[in-house]
């Protein structure tokens, strides 16, 4: 049974892993950019995000199935069914996630430390990386939220990655087949391990400085 666990697991991380790197090299400075200088019109771009925070991935997957079909406008890439396609929407999952809880943590920081940090003649990339460290906790909740949201995700990578065996099937995707198919011990040992990821992430946001264990 290992044998067939195995590179489903493989795979459910790399997926997994490549589109949480992406959306917080993406979603951390963007985040804290908003939080250290608002932008014109920022309570629509609030709406936005955090409507994107909640946004069901079915719909996600939907939106990027249309995007890499045949007739879509990125349909060149021939990246529907495969890896790459599940990543994308991974992404677009976990960068809201990553923006949003990343600019709370960053508004949560003592306004004195970038006035203090100012005056020393800081750069503005100096600013944002002094916050975003005095808000490392925070940003780590957001990286670690992300990752439960995407690595226990079901419907957007069903749709554009196709769950086909030894190239697309994950986790969540190889849960539900076996299921279907009445092999419940594999099933079940799928998501036993889905579940030890989710405690793992859960265990590191848990002992965050300043945070009760």
């Amino acid at each position: 049974m290992f044998g067939d666990l195995l590179p489903i697991i493989l795979l459910s991380l790399y997926v997994s892993g490549a589109a949480l790197i992406i959306a917080a090299i993406i979603g951390v400075p963007l985040g804290a950019g908003m939080a250290l200088k608002p932008l014109p019109g920022q309570r629509l771009v609030d709406l936005i995000i955090y409507t994107g925070m909640g946004l069901p991935p079915v719909v996600v997957g939907l939106a990027v199935y249309l995007l890499l079909s045949r007739s879509g406008p990125i349909g060149f890439l021939n990246w529907l069914f495969t890896p790459s396609a599940m990543i994308t929407a991974q992404v677009i999952i976990a960068l809201p996630l990553v923006i949003g809880l990343t600019s709370s943590a960053v508004q949560a920081v003592d306004p004195a430390l970038r006035l203090q940090v100012r005056a020393l003649g800081a750069t503005p990339a100096q600013v944002m990386r002094t916050v975003l460290w005095e808000a490392k906790a925070g940003v780590t909740a957001a990286i670690v939220a992300a990752f439960g949201g995407i690595i226990s995700e079901v419907g957007a990578v069903m749709l554009v990655g196709g769950n086909i065996e030894g190239s697309t099937r994950v986790l969540t995707t190889a849960i539900v087949l076996e299921t279907r198919q009445g092999n419940f011990g594999l099933a079940l040992a799928l998501g036993v391990v889905l579940l030890t990821f989710a405690f793992a992430s859960n265990f590191v946001l848990l002992r965050l400085p300043g945070r009760r264990s």
